[in-house]
């Protein structure tokens, strides 16, 4: 026999009363209120056991293993490491930058005059100006994300090796496989990705995923609704399934957890069969997440000063960057920000087929410079540099210059690190 505890009354928000045969009925749609997140952690702490890696363990240069937390900017696109990161001199003038270059913060280190507030910050982070990659010549932009995120090229997985959707065969994007080795010990989201998913025509998300992880270790995707014009979207950020539902009080919530449970006394055989899957352990945790509000209150831009967030810059990059200083600083251990623009299209995409030297200038510099220089800026101040990786990086790079080839590359021509791991000598 199930024995349902409390006392008679009704179906109220007052903790002093009991329950109701309404709170019997309503414990199937749990899953509703984001309680579903119980199978996700589950599948995640079987994963970290069979990784087994001792807690503290460190080796390496200085600093080596220090990082609690990443945030990936991710520049799709590509942008020309010579009108930004590398100015050349003495150079034809088919690959020479029509930017000036300008002194930075470090003695013998320059960039370009699109960079004038990262200039500032260059004793910040370190310049990898050199990188190679096999195969060369990979086929377009989306086998160079895959390759980037994953560490492997797409032959791996496609016979083509060009433009394939997602597939759980696919290898699993590094931040599915850091959660997966280092699972979360707190009620935080622990892989997030914003604010749109990375994309190359038609094929979107490749490379973005925990492929044949399975989906316990996808990375929550935070996609605001508007097109990629729309620099005020971040202000209209929807978290349904983080929060409670405006009928239902933290109090109630935690009585149907607590119905739950007498349901699962009453059933001693199934308990049994299924007691070596935690399945308590996982729904408190799930039911943790939902209620301390933790994650909610860190998607909360608007909580932040109107100084902090015009030191980021009022568009969807400089606010993206913003979130994920509010994510890791809440626990979050990746984060993903994807430039919020399609690799290949016009305006503040980086993929500059045509126009580079004005869309260079008025668009997507000023938006990286300003963005990326107040996340750097941003975690310095607030004492999180000790313990944060920040890697911007790119998965193809262009540059045209009075008529040269198109020329692309799957791997970052330039990448700027910050933190413990990647310091400057």
């Amino acid at each position: 026999m199930i024995i349902v505890p409390g006392q008679a009354g009704k179906d109220l928000c007052d903790p002093q009363l009991g329950m109701t045969r309404r709170d019997i009925l309503r414990v199937g749609g749990a899953g509703l209120l984001g309680l579903s997140l119980g199978s996700m952690l589950e599948l995640q702490a079987v994963s970290a056991r069979a990784a087994d890696v001792p807690a503290g363990k460190t080796g390496g240069a200085p600093g080596w293993g220090k990082a609690k937390s990443i945030i990936m900017v991710y520049l799709q696109g590509g942008p020309s490491h010579l009108d930004l990161w590398d100015p050349k001199e003495n150079v034809p003038d088919s690959v020479k930058s029509v930017f000036k270059k300008i002194a930075t913060k470090v003695t013998g280190i320059d960039v370009t005059e699109n960079l004038p507030k990262l200039a500032q910050v260059t004793d910040k982070f370190t310049f990898i100006r050199a990188m190679s990659y096999t195969p060369n010549g990979l086929f377009n932009h989306t086998a160079a994300i895959y390759q980037m995120m994953t560490g492997y090229t797409t032959d791996k997985v496609s016979p083509s090796g060009q433009l394939e959707p997602p597939s759980p065969k696919d290898f699993p994007n590094f931040g599915s496989q850091i959660i997966r080795l280092r699972p979360q010990n707190v009620p935080m989201l622990p892989f997030v990705m914003l604010p749109r998913p990375l994309q190359e025509s038609g094929v979107v998300g490749k490379g973005g995923t925990a492929g044949f992880l399975g989906k316990a270790f996808d990375p929550y995707t935070l996609y605001p609704e508007g097109d990629d014009m729309d620099m005020t979207k971040m202000d209209r950020i929807k978290v349904d399934d983080l929060q409670l539902r405006p009928e239902v009080f933290a109090m109630r919530l935690q009585r149907r957890a607590k119905l739950r449970d007498a349901l699962n006394a009453g059933m001693k055989s199934i308990d049994a069969a299924v007691s070596e899957f935690k399945l308590n352990e996982y729904y408190d945790r799930a039911l943790s997440l939902v209620v301390s509000g933790r994650a909610r209150d860190a998607f909360n831009l608007q909580a932040e000063p109107a100084k902090t967030r015009d030191l980021y810059g009022r568009n969807t990059f400089g606010q993206s960057c913003l979130l994920a200083r509010r994510l890791i600083e809440a626990g979050t251990k990746v984060v993903e920000v994807i430039w919020p623009k399609v690799a290949n299209s016009d305006n503040h995409s980086w993929d500059h087929h045509v126009d580079l030297t004005n869309r260079m200038r008025d668009r997507s510099g000023p938006m990286l410079d300003q963005g990326l220089s107040g996340l750097l800026t941003d975690l310095d101040q607030r004492g999180l540099m000790q313990d944060t990786l920040v890697l911007p990086s790119v998965s193809s790079a262009a540059a045209r210059r009075k008529g040269s080839a198109p020329r692309a590359t799957a791997t970052a021509r330039t990448a700027a690190t910050t933190g413990p791991i990647a310091t400057r000598p």
